[in-house]
């Protein structure tokens, strides 16, 4: 599948500010601009393990395409949602536990890179990976 693969974040456009707008506190931001997020994707139909590693963290993440599950952000925050193809695109829909606002993510294969958007309460983030 198209999003299988290893994958290692080139650059971000607004992260900060994102960050900033979900709560994370400015050491946090500072350390989370700079992360050196590796993620390895690997789709069997509709079932996608991702494995993240950054300078924060490793974690594993199994989840089937429409059905809903719990995850943790590096910083803490605790979401549930699920992830729905929508064309070539993974598209998350997700709400804050602590808060219920909705976090919106999308990821999607753009010439040889992957493309990362994240939304949240009007502050929309790019990051975007190269193959590695």
């Amino acid at each position: 599948m198209a999003f299988d693969g290893t994958w290692k974040v080139d650059r971000s456009e607004n992260y900060e500010k994102f960050m900033e707008e979900m709560g994370v506190n400015v050491m946090k931001r500072k350390l989370g601009a700079h992360d050196n997020l590796k993620i390895i994707i690997q789709q069997e139909g509709n079932k996608f393990t991702i494995k993240e590693s950054s300078t924060f963290r490793s974690i594993e993440i199994v989840f089937t395409l429409g059905v809903e599950f719990e995850y943790s952000l590096a910083d803490g925050t605790e979401l549930i949602g699920s992830w729905n193809m929508e064309g070539n695109k993974l598209v998350g829909k997700f709400n804050r536990k602590d808060n219920k606002k909705e976090l919106k993510a999308f990821r999607e294969i753009v010439g040889d890179e992957l493309v990362q958007i994240y939304i949240y309460e009007g502050v929309e983030a790019k990051r975007i990976f190269k193959r590695g």
